[in-house]
């Protein structure tokens, strides 16, 4: 099976984490997940130490290290995968998920896209979302579904 790194930010709120253990079940029947969200590049102990830190430079220095830790852990994992599949959804993309997209897309890597998210944000009616996210998606080989089971179907006639 392909392995796929899932680009989004689900993680952030408890109102999307349902939806994305539910975009997670529903992939795996096609693609191995590479969920961001559950990698372990940080412990839960080394985050509450940072938070410890009482020192305002000290902590921003310490939140740095974490972050570049996170992102570096993020990008072994885009490259481990054979394709992305980024979640759309919002006024704006996620700058994140649009430039682990990106990444993905410089890296010669299939990009998926899912929209469930009806308000139209491109720039104009031939964009679904923004033009460039769009771009990376299309020019990959890969399309924008707008659910889960079309994301699935998708996925599974082109894999």
């Amino acid at each position: 099976m392909k392995r796929a790194y899932l680009a989004s930010p689900l993680g952030f709120a408890a109102s999307t984490k349902a939806f994305m253990d539910e975009l997670v079940a529903a992939l795996s029947d096609v693609v191995v997940v590479e969920n961001p969200w559950a990698l372990q590049t940080v412990s839960a102990e080394e985050h509450a130490a940072v938070e410890a830190i009482g020192d305002r430079a000290a902590y921003a220095a310490a939140q740095r290290a974490l972050n570049h830790r996170i992102a570096a852990g993020n990008e072994a994992a885009i490259r481990r995968s054979d394709l992305v599949v980024a979640v759309l959804d919002g006024v704006d993309v996620d700058s994140g998920t649009a430039s682990e997209m990106g990444f993905a897309y410089g890296l010669g890597k299939p990009v998926w896209g899912l929209r469930t998210d009806f308000r139209a944000t491109g720039e104009n009616a031939g964009a679904i979302v923004n033009l460039q996210v769009q771009y990376w998606v299309e020019a990959s080989g890969g399309a924008i579904a707008g659910g889960i089971p079309e994301l699935v179907e998708r996925l599974r006639g082109a894999l």
